[in-house]
């Protein structure tokens, strides 16, 4: 079923006209976490499912004309909606597409509606797309930026989520005394 999502998403954003490829893509300033997002990437890489993105919408997302070898990692909210972090695994076509789309099914149709962002490893936006039931639009990237912001932060805490290294445990620079704690010997 998640997968089944997933491939709607990028079909779904394949309605999108060859035409926007003339807009600007002009990235915006970088945010705090782009040590984080491309941890994230890397993680993706490692452990996400191999899909592709329509050679379409890799060349609306300025990727090539070519269908784009991915790897997806996608999570199902409460509310429907399916929020994917896809990284290229062609090195010519580097790239990363963050989503956040719901997928409807109206009668004989089903279509996505949300939000996908085209970001690098080092989280600068460089394109923003909304779509809806009668295709997709790119809007300006400041118009979104802080569901952006949200967006990565949710797959930051995924990666700290499944990371052992983020596991508590007691710095190795502080002693048992220098806590407060008795320090006990063996007998």
């Amino acid at each position: 079923m998640k997968r089944h999502y997933s491939k709607l998403l990028f079909a779904a954003l394949a309605l999108i006209p060859v035409g926007l490829l003339a807009q600007s893509l002009a990235p915006t300033p970088r945010y705090s976490e782009q040590t984080e997002l491309s941890e994230v990437e890397k993680w993706v890489l490692s452990q996400g499912a191999a899909e592709s993105i329509a050679p379409e919408l890799a060349a609306i997302l300025g990727l090539g004309s070519d269908r784009l070898p991915v790897k997806l990692k996608s999570y199902r909210t409460s509310d429907g909606m399916s929020i994917a972090f896809a990284v290229s695994t062609n090195p010519k076509q580097e790239g990363i597409v963050l989503s956040a789309l719901k997928t409807i099914a109206d009668k004989m149709k089903i279509y996505s509606v949300g939000t996908a962002w085209l970001t690098d490893g080092a989280g600068t936006l460089r394109r923003t797309i909304a779509v809806d039931a009668s295709g997709a639009r790119v809007l300006p990237n400041s118009s979104r930026a802080s569901e952006f912001k949200n967006i990565k932060a949710f797959f930051v805490k995924k990666l700290q989520a499944t990371s052992p290294r983020t596991a508590a445990s007691p710095s190795p620079r502080t002693s048992a005394t220098a806590a407060g704690g008795k320090k006990e010997t063996k007998r």
